[in-house]
């Protein structure tokens, strides 16, 4: 190809062709080329600022790649720019202000990259802009009043940036736009009333801000809106959309709001096009709001984290498209209605935390789609093969089934083995009693089980081990029996496929024999909760190869021999729980290697020898270091100091001697005043304190305190005889006059405080200090001050308490 005929190149797409390196200047040669595409390569490095020598280009696309720098400012000379898309580069800096100079732009992408600073108010000046894309940047300040200038603009996403302020006004001048993507910024203040002349706007996002207030009657108007989402803001008072004027409406989200009351007669119509509604997390009250039965095109329904109450409708198999129902986190009471079985789209049904009683029907099993049912925290009870029956094995797309802390009874039905997808299986904290059903075998997708805190009993059924996915096993307090040894003869082989087992807690049941040495080959595992039991024999060596181990209790049981020194190999332990069994031997000093644990608990065994030192090594020790109840002899090795983050230290009952380990002089240090060993003796310090001061000093002192005294006694010594001299005076007045008259009396009675008086028309109650108080003034005894302070401060700390 000649040179002419390079020059003369109008288009050059190179998008999508595994280019590297950085853009060469040598472009810029390529004077007559009207379009560059150089999207969606490894494109690195700066925009050459040659570029603006294109005078001729219309079309410059360099999205996706891993251009950096910022954007030079000679791109502004581009003045026949018509599309700019450099977004989802590492670009940074500011969107500079020479952006208005390329008046003939229609499309400026500009998305995911590091761009800061603000938009520029020159953008006003893009009078022919169809598209602009910010979103997933770092711009902050202001939307510029400017922007309304734009009145071609269909679409202007800023989404995901760090804007701040108002919506303003002007926006209303953006009679063109159909999508406007505000989310998750910093913007406050109310919704606009303009935004209602955006006559032609289809999608309206202002999800994740701070907006406030009640969301305009006047947005009723936008007739053209298909999805609104106001999702995530501090919005208040009544829901006022109203679906009859909003007829091409889709999707309605107003999730995490501070809406109130119910909803308005007439938010759906019959035929209407909602699929979505989203209004989880709010404090809409009342009873299910029957409205929302006519939006017979409702796919998704979410009311969760409300305070609606009272029971379901019984003509909810209205909503004949419904694929996913949430209605968790609220106040339902009464019966499932058995009409929910209709629901023949039902994929994902929460019911879970409220008060609904009564039993599952069994029309529920009719859900063919079901993957997710969680009905735990209710009060529903009855036995589980007629809350669920033998149907429930036709649900063969069920994935999750939550049914935790109901009052369920009874055995669990075989018929669930016919889930063959089910992943997550939980009906722990019910009252189920009898077996595992051997059928679980067949779940071959099971990922995580658990059954904890009910009756059940028997052996674990031995199909269990054939669960290759099985990572979460928790049978905790229950009743099971036997051992978890259940296989003989090819062991290793049936039990090969539990690689993937994670945790398993079969604590508080009643499971005996051995702990068996097979669980040392699943590597995976990282909780071993064995606890509660009657486990015999001793410790198994092999649990040293799990190496990723986190947590392992096997406390109170009937274990005995040595501490396994392979415990050490648990380079990550956090927790090592082996009281309240029948251990002996010393205290494998590798324990040193578990640099991780923060409670070690070895109390109450038959362990013997001295405390290795190393223990000391264990700097991560937190929560407690418990040896007491052993048998344990020596002294304490100097090295616990050095655990500087433990809380409790308890090795009481053993056979310890020798000294404490004291704490080293850095510990007290800064501390002018503490004597005592490891510091100065006392006794040094009073004489340190004694040359402080002269020997005629401190006799100046002894002779001051001496006379002070003197006078306190001799004072104390007058008012004694002189009230002895007045009560003798009254005493002899007394007996002259034969006693004390009524109006006496009643004076008497109210110096003591505690008495309201019949006559006291010039007295009244002071709640303040609890006594009667005269009108008079009247002086007020030291006693009576300290009395009034220590209630008062005893009634305000009360209130605080409240």
């Amino acid at each position: 190809m000649s040179t002419d005929d390079k020059n003369h190149i109008l288009s050059l797409n190179l998008s999508n062709s595994g280019l590297t390196g950085i853009i060469s200047p040598e472009f810029s040669k390529l004077t007559f080329l009207e379009k560059l595409d150089l999207s969606q390569n490894y494109l690195s490095g700066p925009i050459p600022p040659d570029i603006a020598k294109l005078q001729n280009l219309k079309e410059l696309q360099l999205f996706s790649n891993s251009i950096s720098g910022t954007i030079p400012a000679e791109i502004g000379l581009l003045k026949n720019l018509q599309i700019l898309r450099i977004g989802d580069n590492l670009l940074t800096g500011q969107i500079l202000p020479c952006i208005g100079n390329l008046t003939e732009l229609r499309v400026l992408g500009l998305s995911y990259c590091q761009f800061n600073g603000s938009i520029p108010k020159e953008i006003g000046e893009l009078k022919n802009m169809k598209f602009l894309d910010l979103q997933q940047n770092n711009i902050g300040g202001l939307i510029p009043e400017e922007i309304g200038g734009l009145k071609e603009l269909e679409k202007f996403a800023a989404s995901n940036n760090m804007i701040e302020g108002k919506i303003p006004g002007s926006i209303s001048g953006l009679k063109s736009l159909q999508i406007l993507n505000l989310a998750n910024n910093s913007l406050s203040g109310s919704i606009p009333v303009e935004l209602s002349r955006l006559s032609n706007l289809k999608y309206l996002s202002l999800q994740g801000n701070e907006l406030e207030g009640k969301i305009p009657l006047e947005l009723n108007s936008l007739a053209q809106l298909e999805i609104l989402d106001l999702s995530r803001n501090n919005l208040s008072g009544t829901i006022s959309l109203l679906n009859s004027e909003l007829k091409n409406l889709q999707v309605l989200a107003l999730s995490d709001n501070f809406f109130t009351g119910g909803l308005p007669e007439n938010l759906c119509i019959r035929n209407s096009n909602l699929s979505q509604l989203f209004l989880a997390r709010n404090d809409i009250s009342g009873e299910f709001p029957v409205e929302i039965l006519n939006c017979s095109s409702l796919q998704q329904l979410d009311l969760s984290g409300n305070k609606i109450g009272g029971a379901l409708p019984t003509d909810i198999d209205k909503l004949e498209s419904l694929t996913d129902l949430l209605l968790n986190n609220n106040s339902f009471t009464g019966n499932l209605p058995p009409e929910i079985g209709n629901l023949s789209n039902l994929e994902s049904l929460f019911l879970f935390d409220n008060m609904i009683t009564g039993k599952i029907p069994a029309e529920i099993g009719k859900l063919q789609k079901l993957t997710t049912l969680y009905l735990y925290d209710n009060q529903m009870s009855e036995s589980i093969p007629r809350l669920i029956p033998s149907t429930i094995g036709k649900l063969k797309n069920l994935v999750i089934l939550q049914l935790r802390q109901n009052e369920l009874s009874g055995p669990i039905p075989t018929s669930l083995g016919n889930c063959r997808k089910l992943q997550r299986l939980v009906l722990s904290d019910n009252k189920l009693s009898g077996s595992v059903p051997s059928t679980f075998g067949f779940l071959s997708e099971l990922f995580l089980i658990s059954l904890y805190n009910n009756s059940l009993s028997d052996t674990i059924p031995k199909s269990l081990f054939r669960l290759k996915k099985l990572s979460i096993v928790n049978f905790s307090l229950n009743r099971f029996s036997g051992s978890i040894f259940p296989l003989t003869g090819e062991l290793e082989t049936e039990l090969s496929g539990l690689t993937k087992l994670r945790h398993l807690l079969l604590n508080n049941n009643q499971f005996s024999g051995k702990i068996p040495t097979w669980l040392g080959s699943i590597q995976e595992l990282g909780e071993l909760d064995l606890s509660s039991n009657t486990f015999s024999a001793t410790v198994p060596a092999e649990l040293g190869n799990c190496s990723r181990m986190l947590k392992l209790s096997l406390h109170n049981n009937r274990l005995s021999g040595f501490i396994p020194p392979e415990i050490g190999n648990l380079n990550f332990l956090n927790v090592l729980n082996l009281q309240k069994n029948n251990l002996s031997g010393t205290i494998p000093s590798t324990i040193q290697q578990c640099k991780k644990l923060f409670e070690l608990r070895l109390s109450e065994n038959n362990l013997t020898g001295s405390i290795p030192p190393e223990i000391g090594t264990l700097s991560e020790l937190q929560v407690i270091l418990d040896l007491s109840f052993n048998h344990l002899s020596g002294e304490i090795p100097s090295s616990i100091g050095n655990l500087k983050k433990l809380e409790r230290l308890n090795l009481s009952s053993n056979q310890l001697q020798g000294e404490i380990p004291g704490f080293s002089l850095s510990s007290f240090q800064g501390n002018d005043k503490l004597c005592g060993p490891p510091l100065i003796s006392c006794s040094e310090s009073s004489g340190h304190m004694r040359k402080w001061l002269s020997e005629s000093q401190v006799a100046g002192i002894i002779v001051a305190i001496v006379f002070t005294s003197t006078l306190i006694c001799l004072f104390l010594l007058y008012i004694m005889v002189r009230i002895w001299w007045n009560w003798r005076k009254v005493a002899i007045s007394c007996s002259e006059k034969g006693g004390l008259d009524k109006k006496e009396e009643d004076e008497l009675e109210w110096v003591y405080g505690e008495e309201i008086m019949k006559n006291s028309d010039h007295q009244f109650w002071n709640s303040n200090s609890m006594a009667l108080v005269s009108s008079q003034p009247k002086q007020v005894s030291d006693a009576t001050c300290i009395f009034q302070f220590k209630f008062s401060s005893a009634s305000t700390k009360n209130n605080q308490i409240v």
